[in-house]
C-alpha cells in the first residue's frame, strides 16, 4: 500500500518546494498538502494518513495544536514538527508533546526524506500481507492476543481503515469519518484486503465494546441488506412464504430420507420457501468472510418444537424436522 504523508505549512512556497522534491519518493508514499493546522485536520478525516510534517508557527491552528489535536484523536499517526523558530525550548516541548522528529529550518529535502521513511518502516515492522481474506487473519490476531495496529485497504473499493488491538481485543477503527463500531463495520464488509502491520498501539481510548464476532457476523448482515434491495425490482414486496410445493425433487428427497431412517426418522415437513433468502445470504457471506466457502446446506436450530434444513438454490428448499431427529445421519443423506 502506498502511505500518505500529509504536508501543513501556511508557507505555500515550502509546501511546492516539498512536493516537488518528494516526488523522487513516490513508490514508496503519496503527498497530500495542508496549508494551515485546519486544513491539516480535515485532511486526517477525509484520508488515511501516515504521517504527518507540519509546521509549527500556522495561522487559525498552529502546530502545537495541531500535535495535541493528533495525539488526542489520531495517536497512531507520527508527527514530523519543521519550523523556522527554533529553539532547544521548542524542541522540547515538541518532543514532550509526541512528535516523533524535529527538524529546524532552512534543511535539506534529503534530510525530511530519511526522516519519514525511517518513521514510515515502523508502520510496517509486523509485516505485510496481500489479498488475504480479514476475517479469517483478524480472528488469528485475536486469538494470539497481538497487540498491533493494522492498516488496511479493501482491494475492491481502495477504501483505507485502521484497527486498533490489544492484547487481541479491539479497540477502534477508523474509517475516513467513521470511527469505532460503524468503522468496524465497514471494515468487516471488505471481502479482501492488503494490509500491513504495525507492532504496538498507542490508542489508549476504547470505542468498541461488542465481541469482535458479532462485529462480523453484524457486517455481513449489513452488508446481505444492501445486496437484497439492490437486486430487489422496484415496489417488489419482501419475499412471503411459499406454500409447499410437492414437485420432483421434494418428492425425491423425503422418499430418499424415509428409505435410510425409516418413516418415524423425525422429518415434518419439506416444502420450498423463498422467504428465508436473506438468513442464507447471510449465512453464506459470513462462510465466504470466514473464508470456509459457501453455503451449500445449513442446520438452524431456533430453540423450539422444530429444526429447519436449508437447501440454497433458486428455489429455496426447507425442511422440518424433529429435534430429536438423528441430525448427523439426516445431514449426511442429503450430502450424498
Amino acid at each position: 500500500m502506498i502511505k500518505n504523508v500529509l504536508l501543513a505549512d501556511d508557507d505555500r512556497e515550502m509546501l511546492t518546494v516539498l512536493e516537488e522534491g518528494l516526488q523522487i519518493y513516490k513508490d514508496s508514499f503519496s503527498i497530500l498538502l495542508a496549508s494551515d493546522g485546519l486544513k491539516a485536520v480535515d485532511s486526517l478525516k477525509k484520508n488515511l494518513i501516515s504521517l504527518v510534517v507540519a509546521d509549527l508557527k500556522m495561522p487559525g491552528m498552529d502546530g502545537f495544536e495541531l500535535l495535541a489535536h493528533i495525539m488526542e484523536h489520531y495517536a497512531d499517526i507520527p508527527v514530523i514538527i519543521i519550523t523556522g523558530y527554533s529553539t532547544p525550548e521548542m524542541e522540547n516541548l515538541a518532543r514532550e508533546g509526541g512528535a516523533v522528529g524535529y527538524i529546524a529550518k532552512p534543511f535539506l529535502i534529503e534530510n525530511l526524506a530519511h526522516q519519514i521513511m525511517t518513521t514510515l518502516r515502523k508502520e510496517s515492522e509486523g509485516g505485510t500481507l496481500h489479498n488475504v481474506s480479514s476475517g479469517m487473519f483478524l480472528q488469528l490476531v485475536e486469538m494470539e492476543q497481538k497487540t498491533c495496529t493494522i492498516r488496511l485497504e479493501d482491494k475492491f473499493s481502495h477504501e483505507n481503515g485502521v484497527l486498533f488491538f490489544l492484547e487481541g481485543e479491539l479497540l477502534d477503527a477508523r474509517v475516513n469519518e467513521l470511527q469505532g463500531e460503524n468503522a468496524a463495520y465497514e471494515i468487516f464488509s471488505w471481502d479482501q484486503v492488503n494490509l500491513s502491520i504495525q507492532n504496538g498501539c498507542a490508542l489508549k481510548v476504547k470505542r468498541i465494546f461488542s465481541e469482535m464476532q458479532h462485529l462480523i457476523l453484524e457486517a455481513a448482515r449489513r452488508k446481505d441488506e444492501e445486496v437484497i434491495e439492490d437486486i430487489r425490482p422496484a415496489g417488489m414486496q419482501e419475499a412471503q412464504p411459499l406454500e409447499p410445493d410437492p414437485v420432483d425433487f421434494i418428492v425425491a428427497v423425503k422418499a430418499k430420507i424415509e428409505t435410510e431412517l425409516g418413516p418415524s426418522c423425525g422429518l415434518e415437513d419439506i416444502y420450498q420457501d423463498n422467504s428465508w433468502d436473506r438468513r442464507v445470504l447471510q449465512l453464506s457471506r459470513a462462510g465466504v468472510f470466514f473464508n470456509i466457502g459457501e453455503l451449500e446446506m445449513g442446520y438452524i436450530d431456533k430453540g423450539e418444537d422444530k429444526d429447519f434444513i436449508v437447501l440454497p438454490g433458486e428455489n429455496i428448499t426447507v425442511i422440518s424436522v424433529n429435534p430429536k431427529c438423528p441430525r448427523d445421519k439426516l445431514l449426511q443423506i442429503l450430502s450424498e
